[in-house]
């Protein structure tokens, strides 16, 4: 087995006749903002349309009115076709936000994460790859989206799930272990990740195969991508052929690479068109933040194309100085991978943040479940059609009802639905009492 490791942190131009960059002069010009997503833009994805259904929520308040969830002093109800556009600076739309119906996207990849996996796969394809090693918790959605989309693409997957595999399969759990190859990993050898997932790669690659990281794929294909050269192998050749050996790509846990970010780049110029969002009105986006990532892709791409979008992320897995400090290393890796198209002063302001980081709105510990909660995900299925989960949506959307009914600016908030409906599967076995009040409809 041999690790494949790019020259990426020297000049990257055209590629050698083993697939890698060789350094040579680079041009001097950078191109403009349009031209740059352009650029950005012109390749290969996973998903055949950036397209997403966009939905508005008016929100009305009932007094007085006691028992229920979260929401029994409020009720929502859906509107499948708002004006968009210009249409939407005349309407008087009253207490209401928007929701981005990315929860529709695939049946059993969450939003969020088939946007990063969008520009992430085509590249490792287009590297000859043959498998793929990644982790994440027993009920991960991360590992479930990886195992679906490689198998749609026809290749392997490999799942270290922390933990002991569970007494009954369901949810995201069951769907990884359908379509990946699925190995349970004790917590104490799962919290040296990077050791772990290196083992792990070496041992799918054998003695004849190789290991790859997807941030070192990144930097090849960029310079690929720069001059429009051939990819790195013939898109219809047998991958793996070569001495029958197998090439192996990491993907670390949650996709929190740069790489990500491009999925998130190509949703917002979908949304600013002029006939959707687009370019001049305010919004307040709203998204729920495990990792950071979508975030912060929302934030790069809003600022980068000089939309007037706040970008507002409910923290749920670690503390502020931790997402910051996420978000500052996922622009620094950006800016660095991409330092021959940027246009840097278009992201002059990022080191200060692109994100505003708040607390959830009942905060807990990761993963937990309070009270009402699920009541509060069946109340708005039940008035809107849109399921919510919650561990990450239901603070989302708790967030944009408590900013819109606030009043707190003239910006339309916006929620990016990440979708996550599949976690409720393994929560109704942790919260069986919770689940059980379900039988208690909801009065009208």
């Amino acid at each position: 087995m041999k690790l494949h490791c790019c020259p990426a942190r020297t000049a990257l131009t055209t590629i050698n006749k083993n697939g890698f960059p060789s350094a040579q002069a680079l041009p001097n010009t950078k191109p403009s903002g349009e031209e740059f997503m352009s650029k950005l833009l012109r390749r290969r994805w996973t998903l055949l349309s950036p397209d997403t259904n966009i939905h508005q929520i008016t929100v009305s308040s009932k007094q007085g009115q006691k028992g229920g969830g979260l929401f029994s002093n409020f009720s929502f109800l859906k509107n499948n076709q708002p004006h968009l556009g210009d249409m939407m600076l005349y309407e008087n739309q009253g207490l209401s936000f928007y929701i981005v119906r990315d929860d529709l996207l695939h049946p059993f990849v969450n939003g969020n994460k088939a946007r990063k996996l969008d520009g992430l796969l085509p590249l490792i394809e287009d590297h000859g790859v043959t498998d793929v090693v990644t982790c994440g918790g027993c009920q991960s959605a991360h590992a479930a989206a990886v195992a679906v989309s490689c198998a749609e693409r026809g290749l392997k997957s490999h799942l270290l799930l922390r933990g002991e595999q569970p007494q009954i399969l369901t949810g995201y759990n069951l769907i990884s272990t359908i379509y990946g190859n699925i190995t349970y990993v004790p917590r104490t050898f799962y919290a040296h990740r990077e050791e772990m997932l290196q083992t792990h790669g070496s041992m799918v690659a054998g003695h004849t195969g190789s290991v790859v990281y997807c941030s070192d794929i990144i930097d090849s294909s960029l310079a690929s991508q720069t001059f429009e050269c051939s990819k790195f192998v013939q898109r219809d050749a047998p991958r793996g052929t070569e001495n029958h050996s197998r090439k192996v790509a990491i993907v670390n846990e949650g996709a929190k690479d740069a790489v990500a970010l491009l999925g998130m780049f190509r949703l917002v110029d979908y949304l600013s068109q002029d006939h959707l969002l687009g370019k001049k009105r305010a919004f307040n986006f709203v998204v729920d933040s495990g990792t950071g990532t979508t975030a912060v892709g929302l934030g790069l791409a809003a600022m980068y194309l000089g939309l007037p979008w706040k970008i507002t992320a409910v923290m749920l897995a670690d503390t502020m100085d931790t997402y910051r400090q996420q978000e500052r290393r996922l622009i620094a890796e950006f800016k660095r991978q991409f330092r021959f198209l940027l246009d840097s002063h278009k992201l002059n302001g990022a080191n200060d943040g692109i994100v505003h980081w708040v607390d959830r709105c009942h905060p807990r510990k990761f993963g937990n479940v309070l009270e009402g909660e699920i009541e509060a995900c069946q109340q708005v299925a039940q008035q809107t059609g849109i399921p919510l989960d919650p561990v990450y949506t239901l603070a989302a959307w708790e967030m944009a009802t408590r900013i819109t009914c606030a009043h707190e600016d003239d910006s339309n908030v916006v929620i990016l639905h990440t979708g996550g409906t599949l976690g409720m599967f393994g929560l109704a076995q942790r919260y069986k009492s919770y689940f059980g009040m379900l039988n208690t409809a909801i009065k009208s």
